[in-house]
């Protein structure tokens, strides 16, 4: 009896010894992404108050935290508001302060310019995302100052007009691939459009969406 039960003991601490690891490991990348999503200052809808140009609507089709891993098929969706006088959207990227660098495809495309356009989505495909990455976009408006792209990220000064601001990761939550999920549904109807009851509930931007927009919003998807 005392045998038995002293291999019962070894037998339930080896037990704990294994179960103690695994309890314990989280891979160091998937940790350091969980922090930044807790941490991000970002801010999904952009524009201020100030100006016909300025006030725009401009939001990213990303989860409300503003972090977002594109997924494998590597679209991303910005939504623009009405406007009496539309001006051309910058959209930029470039690896988060003190993360590495960002690859030559990702290099290529730091920066892109879309045409002044009427309200609706356009779809874009992104490089591979390997580092967490900012993405901005701005309206640039006529007579606006050129601001110097703050050194770190994390520390900008917001202005009249505040750029959407989001953090692109490699790993995704269940918030992300809901999100990869409509973002591919809507690639079906680039050309076309959807309805914007449909894009307010699925983007959980109904609040912003008023009878002032189209009933049919377009999807764009330049090449």
């Amino acid at each position: 009896m005392g045998r038995s039960r002293r291999d019962r003991v070894s037998l339930l601490a080896a037990s704990l010894l294994t179960l103690a690891p695994m309890v314990a490991m989280e891979p160091p990348q998937a940790q350091a992404q969980s922090d930044l999503r807790k941490s991000f200052p970002g801010r999904r809808v952009g524009g201020g108050t100030r100006g016909e140009c300025a006030s725009r609507l401009l939001a990213h089709l990303v989860p409300s935290s503003s972090v977002f891993a594109p997924g494998k098929a590597r679209f991303l969706g910005v939504l623009e508001g009405p406007s009496a006088s539309p001006s051309p959207l910058e959209i930029t990227f470039r690896p988060l302060s003190g993360h590495g660098t960002v690859d030559g495809a990702m290099a290529s495309g730091q920066r892109r310019v879309l045409p002044a356009s009427a309200p609706g989505i356009t779809l874009l495909t992104l490089p591979p995302v390997k580092v967490p990455t900012m993405w901005e976009s701005s309206y640039i408006c006529p007579g606006a100052a050129a601001n110097p792209t703050p050194a770190d990220p994390l520390n900008f000064v917001a202005a009249d007009s505040p750029p959407a601001l989001s953090l692109l990761v490699t790993e995704a939550s269940k918030e992300d691939t809901v999100v990869q999920a409509s973002l591919v549904k809507l690639q079906r109807s680039c050309g076309s459009s959807v309805s914007r009851e449909e894009v307010g509930a699925t983007f959980g931007l109904a609040d912003l969406i008023t009878a002032q927009w189209p009933e049919r919003i377009p999807v764009r998807c330049p090449v």
